[in-house]
């Protein structure tokens, strides 16, 4: 008994052409793929120049004169914080490697003009109720001094690091009105019948 054997349709020549098409296409990506991860993986582990210059090129970072790094996480409105003004503010900080340093247990005031420039800087970036992650370079924080926990003489932050802030911006009041309500309840507690002992006045806001 004989086989007839059956022969494959023959391929359009469209079809071949689309093929490797998307051979190459892939092959492209997948290189892009390679060469995009690698980036990260050097600037990551590369020196603070290295890291910066890839960050700077993350969705959604902005980069100031100064070189203050920024990113909105969540959008708030109205004006920004001046430093003749005092925030109100929740924050954690970390290293480049996401090891933590610090961390506000509460709304915690601060003057724009008494941190570091970086954060300063940033601070004067946020609108009430917004919340940004700002990475602050050397230069706009500690430099080469490294920064040592007082109670077990630890280098908490190394020196030349790069600083990773997330920053809530609870509320902030002029400096000037606040020391008025502060002087203003200091003269009550001295009066007849008045409070003892002295006492700051809760910022809008603060709990």
């Amino acid at each position: 008994m004989s086989v007839t054997a059956v022969p494959i349709a023959p391929t359009k020549r469209g079809y071949v052409v689309w093929l490797w098409i998307g051979i190459l296409v892939a092959a492209v990506a997948a290189v892009l793929l390679a060469v995009t991860g690698t980036a990260a993986v050097v600037a990551r582990q590369g020196d603070n120049a290295q890291f910066l210059a890839w960050n700077a090129g993350q969705p959604g970072v902005e980069t100031t004169a100064s070189g203050l790094q920024y990113r909105v996480i969540e959008a708030g409105d109205g004006a920004t914080p001046t430093d003749t003004d005092i925030t109100l503010v929740n924050y954690a900080g970390s290293l480049r490697d996401g090891t933590p340093f610090d961390a506000s247990q509460q709304p915690t005031p601060m003057s724009p003009k008494q941190v570091v420039p970086g954060f300063g800087e940033g601070l004067k970036l946020m609108p009430k109720g917004s919340k940004y992650r700002f990475w602050i370079k050397p230069e706009l924080a500690y430099g080469a001094d490294p920064q040592t926990d007082p109670q077990t003489g630890r280098d908490v932050i190394p020196g030349n690091s790069v600083l990773v802030f997330d920053v809530e911006m609870v509320d902030f009041v002029s400096e000037a009105l606040l020391r008025q309500t502060q002087m203003q309840q200091q003269l009550q507690q001295q009066l007849p019948g008045g409070t003892s002992g002295a006492g700051t006045p809760p910022m809008p806001g603060q709990r």
